[in-house]
């Protein structure tokens, strides 16, 4: 999901920008394979900024539905705009904007940069400033997590000299409470009518709170030892003072701790310490990756698996079933992305399946929930359609944005019942498909009557006015076109969802056969998916190419890209094999595999840019599914080439797959080239290694 997507189609307002990576191949060895139980990926709840494409060396933390983002000095400073904000964010809200520290009157210089040492605790050490001649009187060690809704730092003042020393330390804080999407760098404003910001000094720290309508949140910030003054700055900022003596060689500190209170949230439960916070984090981790067993003859992708299944853990966020039951489903990313979106969500618990089936158990139940039905007046929330996405903000509180819930996606309802299917086939667990029977049939008729399977013989999409212009997975301006980048107007048929619904019918149809026993229904899946197999291979196959069209436009001409959506008609299983085995082949040739994977968009036409969010790049998730693809198709060595390569992209990126990278080619430059607005942490990147080990094994 890009934030270049969200005015393609608004009738207001310039174009925003997507969201943001820097190997060497390692091949798989050769010998036995083996099994083990893994010790999890480093860096649960961390990103260090660096080859990451976080923003400019911006640090992350994350747990849950929250994340903090600072500078290198473990600062916040307000900033909007550029490929990340920096702040504490809990569900879509800024509810720590400024975190400024001084010793001694003057802002502190960075003696080693923020970093993290143990699980989710990042650390940092900053002296005063001075000179060579001079050695710091005194240094300071800082160290930081997050927990869910807060933020706690443990701030330490150690003396270097042989004399008691007194430190002035000052900490400038605020809280904005500014939305998301005021914070991109798309230069749109939002009027808040009535908005009402107040400050109230505590004992032991200070309370910023927000009004608008019926719209509360409040952030808290209190110190321990509490802070000898609070003083107003006359930016609405307060700033906490102390006046600290730090015995000979000796040290002192400082503990304190954030709750952040979002709309509809009383109460919030604080780590006693970052060491505290880290515990915690450990113990959700281990649950989570409990009793998978990975094999270890490809040590590189076992890593992989590993720091991915870690990072899922991390990227899980709290949402209601249909009887209001209480799951944790996978988040798109961070920074832009900390929330449901279906597709995503859907497509992670797909890759994760055979090793964390509890994901898809979550996810389905959630989207069920949220799926539209006849009393929804948006206008692209047909009944029977899967939620795209699910924000908890302020503007979409009060319909500034459309996104509350935003239906805006063609593939997100036939992926839904691909994971219902692919789940039960799984599991052998048969009552959650009897669960969620009424909600597959409603997912399956709005494939026949608003999708347009009936009456056009494909699925349709048109642009969204004021969301989303393109409504597959490739939804960024412009990501839909033909060889010479034009676009198509009207009505847009794309290629790689016809192929997620012909896998719908299919599984629809077994889970009708098997499960709720209406043979009729299961009859008439089958001849659909039929059909739509037998038009597909007439109406989107170009012989000059011999290769698929990205899309047909309303006309039904084709949109002649050559574009890696291909991949995916594999994965699905759309075509039959002698068309199937010459996509896959084609899509190993120069123009389309970087050699870190296959580009979104072959080069050499007008279309290509290496550093385009859709029309170049080098998607993880993409190449999964293409790898997926090309076993099912028995390509086998085509797959371990492609697999090998992000790989390789992982390791190059220090473990974990980006959510993006540019197209350059491997063999001009020797690492992976960050995309500058991808985020830095993404649920489908990393569920990715998995389906790459469940394509090609270890």
């Amino acid at each position: 999901m890009t934030t270049e997507a969200r005015v393609y189609a608004q009738p207001n307002g310039p174009g925003q920008t997507p969201r943001q990576t820097p190997g060497q191949a390692h091949g798989q060895p050769h010998g036995q394979a083996h099994s083990h139980a893994y010790g999890y990926g480093h860096g649960y709840g961390y990103v260090q900024g660096h080859g990451q494409g976080h923003g400019h060396g911006r640090r992350l933390l994350v747990r849950g539905g929250t994340f903090v983002s600072t500078d290198p000095s473990g600062a916040l400073t307000a900033v909007r705009g550029g490929a990340s904000p920096d702040g504490l964010f809990v569900r879509d809200a800024r509810h720590l904007s400024r975190w400024q520290l001084t010793v001694d009157g003057a802002a502190p210089e960075v003696l080693t940069p923020q970093a993290v040492e143990d699980e989710g605790v990042a650390r940092c050490v900053l002296v005063p400033r001075g000179g060579r001649q001079e050695p710091p009187a005194y240094t300071l060690f800082r160290e930081q997590a997050v927990g869910d809704g807060s933020f706690v730092e443990e701030l330490r003042v150690a003396s270097n000299h042989s004399v008691p020393t007194t430190v002035l330390l000052a900490l400038t804080v605020d809280a904005d409470f500014a939305d998301q999407f005021e914070l991109r760098d798309d230069h749109r404003t939002y009027a808040k009518p009535g908005a009402v910001r107040g400050r109230e000094v505590l004992d032991d720290g200070v309370e910023f709170t927000y009004r608008r309508g019926d719209w509360r949140a409040a952030t808290t910030v209190t110190a321990e030892p509490a802070p000898d003054a609070v003083e107003e700055t006359g930016t609405g900022a307060r700033r906490l003072v102390w006046t600290l003596d730090v015995p000979a060689h000796g040290h002192t500190g400082l503990t304190l701790r954030v709750a952040a209170r979002p709309h509809g949230v009383r109460a919030v439960r604080i780590p006693a310490s970052p060491a505290a916070a880290s515990a915690e984090i450990a113990a959700r981790v281990r649950e989570f990756v409990a009793d998978v067993e990975l094999p270890d003859t490809w040590p590189e992708l076992t890593a992989a698996c590993a720091q991915g299944l870690a990072d899922l853990a991390a990227l899980r966020v709290p949402a209601a079933g249909p009887d209001g039951e209480r799951h944790l489903v996978p988040a798109a990313g961070v920074p832009w992305f900390l929330t449901l979106l279906g597709r995503d969500a859907l497509l992670t618990s797909l890759f994760a399946l055979p090793y964390r089936p509890e994901l898809a158990a979550a996810t389905l139940p959630v989207l069920a929930a949220t799926q539209a039905t006849e009393a929804t007046d948006e206008p692209v929330a047909q009944p029977g359609k899967i939620v795209h996405e699910v924000r908890h903000g302020e503007l979409a509180h009060f319909g500034q944005v459309p996104y509350g819930r935003y239906y805006g996606s063609v593939d997100a309802t036939p992926l839904f019942l691909v994971l219902l299917g692919a789940y039960t086939e799984q599991t052998g667990d048969l009552s959650l498909a009897r669960r969620l029977e009424p909600h597959a049939r409603a997912a399956v008729g709005w494939m026949l009557d608003h999708g347009g399977l009936t009456s056009r013989g494909y699925l349709v999409y048109r642009a969204d006015r004021g969301g989303l212009a393109n409504q597959n997975w490739k939804d960024s301006p412009g990501a839909i076109c033909g060889a010479d980048g034009g676009r198509p107007t009207g009505p847009v048929m794309a290629a790689g969802a016809q192929g997620y619904a012909y896998d719908a019918l299919v599984r629809t149809a077994g889970l009708a056969r098997a499960v709720w026993g209406d043979e009729v229904h299961a009859a008439l899946l089958e001849q659909t998916a039929a059909d739509l197999r037998d038009r597909f291979q007439r109406d989107f196959w170009m012989p000059e190419q011999e290769f698929v069209a990205l899309a047909l436009d309303g006309e039904g001409r084709h949109v002649d890209a050559l574009a890696s959506d291909a991949g995916h008609l594999l994965w699905s299983g759309l075509l039959d094999k002698e068309h199937g085995e010459a996509v896959g082949r084609r899509l190993l040739a120069p123009d389309f595999f970087s050699g870190w994977g296959v580009r979104t968009v072959a080069a050499g036409q007008a279309a290509y840019h290496p550093l385009s969010y859709h029309r170049g790049s080098v998607w993880p998730h993409d190449n999964a599914l293409i790898v997926s693809g090309l076993a099912r198709y028995g390509l086998r060595d085509e797959a371990r080439v492609v697999a090998r390569g992000v790989v390789a992209a992982s390791v190059a990126c220090g473990g974990r797959l980006p959510e993006v990278l540019a197209g350059y080619e491997r063999s001009a430059y020797p690492v992976p080239v960050p995309h500058p607005y991808a985020c830095a942490r993404e649920s489908r990147s990393a569920a990715a290694p998995l389906a790459l080990l469940s394509a090609v094994g270890g």
